[in-house]
């Protein structure tokens, strides 16, 4: 491949600064509790891989594939455990996540108090 067919020749958007992105606003309410529950997820995935590490060998010794299907297992083990309550966690995520929203993020200049 031909590195000149890789450069870019259209117009660059200008950049936003992260401090005007609302992403979190534009979503519904139930976008944001999907957001927390999926958050759960992960974090409940994770967990579960450290207390499978804490088992130890069964000696069935798993090629490629059988390893993949293992992930995808715990992996929807876990979406399954945060989707009917999980550890209540998504609420609390929820609540910051609204909480958020309404409060002026906006930091005031120190030149302005002085």
């Amino acid at each position: 491949m031909d590195i000149a067919n890789l450069i870019s020749t259209g117009a660059v958007q200008q950049s936003i600064p992260l401090e005007q992105t609302k992403i979190a606003d534009d979503a519904s309410e139930a976008k944001k509790q999907q957001y927390a529950k999926d958050f759960e997820s992960v974090l409940i995935n994770k967990l579960l891989d450290e207390m499978k590490n804490t088992i130890g060998d069964w000696s069935d010794e798993k090629d490629g594939a059988g390893q993949q299907i293992d992930g995808i297992f715990w992996l929807y083990l876990a979406r399954d455990i945060a989707d009917k309550g999980g550890f209540g966690m998504w609420k609390d995520i929820y609540k910051i996540m609204t909480d958020s929203e309404h409060q002026n993020t906006t930091p005031e200049l120190i030149d302005n108090k002085l």
